[in-house]
């Protein structure tokens, strides 16, 4: 009779095995199923977090979502960049590039693109006429430095400003992700 449960035993901890297997096997395709189910939207339908530019050259940031929060402090330059990391009606809580957090009216918010360049370090950064670090630097720009952003392929975007144009590495910026590609 020991020889049935040890049967028993042994179809079950197979069994075990190819459950496991095919969980191995399907979890890369489950995976990604996942993050595309998981991509989270805010109430307008856009992705969060995302990045958007301030559409007006003063635009208040305020403690909470309404105009009954007081204002925590006012930006003052049209088309800098900040990070919309919440959404609430028609308020959207943003994040500068100090880190700083506060709410700001969905309306005084743009979807195009900008970036402040390498705002974490104090060194120059260069550009370049084409996508590659190792050809001809078309100038050095100070960190802070506001950029409208045309382009990113994950690794390089084009920007420009007034008076220049050119590629900087996509990890230098403030206004765009790793990896993120868009025209």
């Amino acid at each position: 009779m020991p020889a049935q449960p040890t049967r028993a035993l042994r179809r079950l901890a197979l069994a075990g095995i190819f459950a496991v297997a095919a969980i191995v096997v399907m979890a890369p395709g489950a995976a990604l199923a996942q993050s595309a189910a998981t991509v989270q939207k805010g109430p307008s339908g856009l992705p969060l977090p995302r990045f958007v530019s301030l559409k007006s050259n003063e635009v208040n940031v305020r403690a909470g979502p309404g105009t009954d929060y007081p204002m925590k402090w006012t930006f003052k330059r049209t088309g800098w960049p900040v990070e919309v990391v919440q959404e609430f009606d028609n308020w959207r809580r943003i994040r500068d590039s100090d880190g700083s957090e506060g709410w700001v009216y969905h309306s005084l918010l743009s979807s195009r693109r900008t970036a402040l360049i390498a705002p974490w370090r104090t060194d120059p950064v260069p550009l370049y006429a084409e996508a590659d670090d190792q050809g001809r630097v078309a100038a050095l720009l100070e960190p802070n430095v506001m950029a409208d952003v045309e382009s990113c392929d994950k690794t390089w975007c084009e920007v420009f400003g007034e008076g220049w144009r050119g590629f900087i590495s996509q990890k230098t910026l403030f206004g765009v992700y790793p990896n993120e590609t868009f025209d």
